[in-house]
């Protein structure tokens, strides 16, 4: 049992460290590291919302699952000892489960229950490769 808690932890951890370097790479021009780091906080209620949102299709939820279980295991296809890569296909999960499951639940129920800034709305879809039709003004 304390084994997989750790794994857990440590690949949140990793998982974390790795969101937050892609936002860097992606931020907008003069959006601080304060803002980015505010991003992953946000994005982390972004799930649990819309997996708890009846609205959302059943396939939001799955993905969610998919993503936390895969990365609470212990042994996954690239093993987390080796550096760097073995930390990238969580972080591939991650991404792939937000992406998709902001695309399946739709534009409206992101912002309905996005908490950050409207940046932090805005680099988020920027990390996921979605643009945000509507005005940038709430």
């Amino acid at each position: 049992m304390i084994p997989l808690l750790v794994a857990g932890v440590v690949s949140f951890l990793v998982a974390w460290a790795a969101l937050v370097l892609l936002l860097v790479f992606v931020r907008l021009p003069g959006q601080s590291l304060r803002d980015v780091a505010k991003v992953f906080p946000a994005s982390l209620r972004l799930a649990l919302a819309l997996y708890r949102d009846p609205t959302t299709p059943r396939s939001v939820r799955w993905r969610l699952r998919i993503a936390l279980i895969y990365n609470m295991q212990p042994v996954n296809l690239i093993p987390d000892f080796i550096p760097i890569v073995g930390f990238a296909d969580n972080t591939i999960v991650l991404i792939w489960a937000l992406r998709s499951s902001i695309r399946a639940a739709g534009l409206d129920a992101v912002s309905r229950h996005w908490s950050g800034s409207l940046e932090g709305l805005e680099l988020v879809y920027r990390a996921t490769r979605l643009t945000d039709p509507r005005p940038t003004s709430r």
